[in-house]
């Protein structure tokens, strides 16, 4: 069944799709799902004001720091029996966080989310890779997979609003144990299992400076967002986690089962469709940020109508990932990548046009709807990019990488967007100083795509 031919997937293929589609929406949500509940929690089991970001962070750091090393390790020892552990714990972790009775409790079913996270992106991005062969169809899976993922972070900011105010902020965990329970009972039986026939040695001194390197870039990320860009403890661990990882580059040039081999790295369809993939998580997700702090903060909306008014967004990515494919199919990747690039950026550049009344409300949905479509045309375009021109057995590597630049990107944005928001005296002002840089970095973004990825390289 080849995609050239125009084949549609057969029926065992859709339900792989659905099955692989389903768990990764619901890691999406997990990213966005309790920021409007942050407040309640806290209340509720007595969490300090300065550590409730915590109940994100925790998160962050484990799911962002792990998920190359398991990446390869779903390569080396099964995609399939990874993805349904990472499943498993998910379930578990969740229904932890949802009973837990003290900020003990809660942080640690949050790192295990993480770590499930981490576990089950790479190991489902590679088994669709593997499950689909490189053209239309590929294409077509992981655009639907990109609009999923994508309006799922916009989706839980919505659900997260609607069970704290009509349930409890409990639900928000609740809500992923029957659906983890649900793939558990039918992944088994529709994905067939992909590993290698022999087995390679873990690389593990560069699983070892690889995730340091991150998790030491994250906190510091994390730590700057909170304190200032001239947090000399923000500083310190940015620069170890650059160190961290310039030894992980080094590590790998000399290992003889490297974790990601330098070839690999060097690739510009990896080095670069990563690049793009990167600036769009981070612009579209801290763009989010900035407009929930307009919503509530300069137009006194509550969470949950906050929450409501980015429906258009998720409307927009839908959109946007369902046309990815078609977009690629009768152009390039990297003409979508550039496409999808210049209408996000123009979205965003409008919103410095929103003023201090609910008068504006049009103009945000309007852009974020436009935005949602130019992001998810990045976003297929750069998965379809990293994933291109490797082996199946290179495939939890790559995805892991993707996967990798999808959260850090995620993680890197909100730290930035919040210190630039909050250098001005006026939130407004500090929002459209925001705003602009957001722009400056979409188009930065695409200049990297038209002069660093040729025309052989995505087409």
């Amino acid at each position: 069944m080849r995609e050239s031919e125009g084949l549609r997937p057969d029926g065992r293929l859709r339900l792989v799709l659905g099955v692989l589609l389903v768990a990764q929406f619901m890691l999406a949500v997990d990213f966005s799902i309790l920021n409007v509940a942050l407040p309640v929690i806290g209340e509720g089991l007595g969490f300090p004001l300065s550590g409730l970001q915590w109940i994100a962070t925790s998160f962050a750091l484990s799911a962002a720091g792990f998920t190359l090393l398991f990446g390869r390790i779903a390569d080396l020892f099964g995609r399939r029996r990874v993805f349904l552990a990472g499943l498993a714990v998910l379930g578990l972790s969740s229904l932890a966080g949802g009973l837990a009775t003290g900020p003990e409790m809660l942080l640690t079913a949050r790192v295990f989310q993480g770590l499930a996270t981490a576990a089950v992106t790479p190991a489902g991005l590679s088994l669709l890779t593997t499950s689909f062969p490189e053209g239309p169809l590929r294409q077509r899976a992981l655009g639907l997979n990109g609009a999923l993922m994508s309006a799922g972070f916009t989706a839980g900011a919505v659900l997260g609003g609607v069970l704290t105010s009509l349930l409890s902020w409990r639900w928000a965990f609740f809500v992923n144990v029957p659906v983890a329970l649900a793939v558990l009972a039918i992944a088994p039986t529709v994905i067939k299992e992909s590993r290698p026939v022999t087995r390679p040695r873990l690389d593990l001194p560069g699983a070892a400076t690889v995730t340091l390197g991150l998790l030491a870039l994250i906190y510091g990320l994390t730590r700057a967002g909170e304190h200032g860009w001239d947090s000399a403890t923000a500083l310190i661990w940015l620069a170890a986690g650059v160190l961290l990882l310039i030894a992980f580059y080094a590590v790998e040039s000399r290992a003889v089962s490297p974790l990601v081999p330098v070839s690999v790295l060097k690739k510009r369809t990896v080095a670069w469709g990563n690049t793009a993939g990167l600036i769009a998580f981070l612009t579209e997700t801290s763009l989010v940020f900035l407009m929930t702090l307009h919503l509530q903060e300069v137009l006194d909306f509550s969470p949950l109508a906050a929450g409501l008014s980015f429906g258009v967004l998720g409307l927009g990515t839908v959109i946007g990932g369902s046309l990815a494919s078609r977009v690629i199919a009768a152009t390039s990747t990297r003409t979508t990548l550039i496409a999808g690039g210049l209408l996000q950026a123009a979205a965003t550049l409008s919103l410095v046009a929103l003023g201090t009344s609910s008068t504006g409300l049009w103009l945000l949905l309007a852009a974020t709807f436009a935005g949602g479509i130019g992001n998810m045309l990045v976003i297929v375009g750069f998965m379809v990019t990293a994933t291109t021109g490797l082996p199946d057995h290179e495939q939890g590597m790559a995805t892991g990488l993707a996967t990798m630049t999808q959260q850090i990107g995620i993680t890197m944005g909100t730290p930035v967007m919040s210190a630039i928001a909050s250098a001005h005296t006026g939130i407004h002002s500090g929002i459209t100083t925001a705003i602009v840089v957001n722009t400056a970095i979409v188009l930065a973004g695409t200049v990297t795509t038209v002069l660093f990825l040729g025309r052989e390289q995505a087409s």
